[in-house]
């Protein structure tokens, strides 16, 4: 380890979050402090059927601006099963639920600062449900757009949440591999959709 943990303290929390302030030791015998966000897993969801991919549009406190992403969110539980978490997201936000659930992987969501995994899935087989927002989720808005209006979005700049275009990479590349995959090779990744993701 480069840095070593000397001591540890909780310096705010609320229902969404929490805030350390840890002493640190640099393996170059520098001491200093790193200030950590702790916040349980969340998902984000790749909703598409056929050419279209459906997208929330929501106002972000923090840039003060209506924005455009990928459904995504977290339950503020830890442990929660995050095929169980990305489905609820999915309705919740949406109104729609999925008839297939792939798990595309797991990423880490600004860990300069942040502690928190967002898990990556794709839903296939969609239907209409009723929505269930939040009620901090007041100003949703559903955008049904076509995957190439989607992509023209990320980039001319209208999409600029990272987590939405790092899931639509993860989910290119996944793609890119299927394409070119043997049928035993699908086969295998169809078993391997059914372990239990790794923590």
């Amino acid at each position: 380890m480069s840095i070593k943990t000397l001591s540890s303290r909780e310096v705010y929390r609320n229902a969404w979050l929490r805030v350390r302030e840890d002493e640190v030791e640099r393996s170059n015998g520098v001491h200093g402090i790193y200030g950590v966000v702790d916040k349980d897993d969340c998902a984000i969801i790749l909703p598409i059927q056929g050419e279209t991919i459906y997208l929330i549009e929501q106002f972000r406190y923090t840039v003060q601006d209506r924005c455009l992403e990928l459904p995504q969110g977290g339950w503020e539980t830890a442990g929660v099963d995050p095929e169980e978490l990305a489905r609820g997201e999915l309705r919740e936000e949406t109104g729609l639920t999925a008839q297939s659930m792939t798990r595309l992987g797991a990423l880490w969501i600004a860990y300069g600062f942040t502690h928190q995994k967002q898990h990556v899935f794709l839903a296939t087989g969609l239907a209409p449900a009723e929505p269930d927002p939040d009620p901090e989720e007041h100003d949703l808005t559903l955008r049904a757009v076509s995957i190439r209006q989607f992509e023209e979005m990320m980039l001319n700049g209208a999409i600029r949440d990272c987590s939405t275009l790092a899931a639509w990479g993860l989910y290119k590349l996944w793609m890119e591999r299927r394409e070119h995959s043997s049928p035993v090779q699908r086969e295998n990744e169809e078993s391997v959709k059914q372990l239990p993701p790794s923590s």
